[in-house]
């Protein structure tokens, strides 16, 4: 707001200093021109009225002659009205803005509803989520934490193919169906055909969802089913890394006909002080003003914080830092750890007598 009359300052000392026969005047319509950048309407037309009366007074006062004073006067008011408009018009987009990001809000509080930071007993969530898409809180990118009714913790972390409001309705339908299915299911290949089930009623040509489905089996299992997407890397209690490479191949969903023969779900030993990191290719795939990947593999000690989040959203910055740009692809992260077993106290102690 203090811009404009900065300028218009500035202007003024040096047209009174300079004399008549400079001629600055034209120069206070830049008051406006600012105004109109960072002001609303009323205001840049305020800096139009007071561009006009210094116009008028430092011609008086340094005697500027008639047609020289027309000529600022002129540029004032036309720089003026253009301003005019270009506030309106830049006050039309803002609240426009405004409304499409209470939009994106209350649809990704519907479709990435906030999940659990403790899933189970000893078993702490994170999640990260950061759209390609500018101004947009959510998009092909999706994941969901549902505890089974047995007692169990199911997960899905997936990617739609394609951006857009289609692929914001392709992941709706998959987490909309895996919310109902891994209530309903005993095990994860039937969750993975109801969410093929409901992706044939949508998807056409050769559209398709990476997708990954895992549950916790008991406390020192996790079983993953892999439907084409990248596996996930797997942090051992000891500090060793390893990627859950699937045993057999699957399609993702929506090309399961390439493969009719769902293949079985590969446990995983998920044991005290464990932690595995389900990721989108949005991960991998960031690069660097170089062209350089993301290495993820030598980024995993940011994940070594005691609070979940915490180091979850301290690798997301380290991301964002490698990528230096906006991220060309969605990324989604999701961080399941498996507390440490407390320590065991020495058998036999006793108080000291006193």
């Amino acid at each position: 707001m203090l811009l404009p009359f900065a300028v218009m300052a500035l202007v003024a000392i040096g047209d009174w200093r300079a004399g008549k026969g400079v001629g600055l005047l034209p120069l206070l319509a830049l008051g406006p021109a600012f105004a109109s950048v960072a002001c609303d309407v009323r205001r840049t037309g305020l800096v139009g009225v007071v561009a006009t009366a210094l116009c008028l007074s430092l011609g008086v006062y340094n005697d500027t002659g008639q047609f020289r004073l027309q000529v600022a006067l002129g540029a004032i008011a036309g720089v003026t009205l253009a301003s005019l408009v270009a506030s309106a018009a830049r006050m039309r987009h803002e609240r426009q803005l405004a409304d499409v990001r209470s939009v994106a809000e209350a649809a990704q509080r519907v479709l990435l509803r906030p999940v659990p930071r403790r899933a189970g007993p000893g078993l702490g969530v994170a999640v990260s989520y950061t759209s390609a898409v500018a101004e947009a809180r959510i998009g092909g990118d999706l994941y969901e934490v549902v505890t089974h009714p047995g007692g169990g913790v199911r997960i899905i972390v997936g990617d739609v193919q394609g951006k857009g409001l289609e692929a914001v309705e392709t992941a709706a339908i998959v987490l909309g169906a895996f919310r109902e299915a891994a209530y309903d299911e005993p095990v994860l290949e039937r969750v993975a055909a109801r969410l093929e089930t409901a992706l044939a009623r949508r998807l056409t040509g050769e559209q398709f969802v990476t997708a990954i489905l895992a549950e916790v089996v008991g406390e020192e299992q996790i079983a993953i089913l892999n439907c084409g997407h990248p596996a996930p890397l797997v942090l051992r209690g000891d500090g060793t890394t390893e990627f859950a490479d699937p045993l057999q191949e699957a399609p993702p969903l929506g090309l399961t006909w390439l493969k009719p023969e769902m293949p079985k779900a590969q446990v995983v030993r998920f044991t005290a002080g464990d932690q595995i990191l389900f990721y989108t290719d949005g991960i991998v795939e960031c690069r660097d003003h170089g062209g350089a990947f993301y290495p993820l593999i030598d980024r995993v000690h940011l994940l070594s914080g005691p609070d979940p989040q915490a180091a979850l959203d301290a690798l997301r910055a380290d991301l964002l830092r490698h990528s230096g740009k906006p991220l060309s692809d969605d990324a989604a992260m999701l961080l399941l750890r498996r507390a440490e077993a407390p320590a065991l106290e020495p058998a036999g102690s006793l108080p000291e007598a006193l």
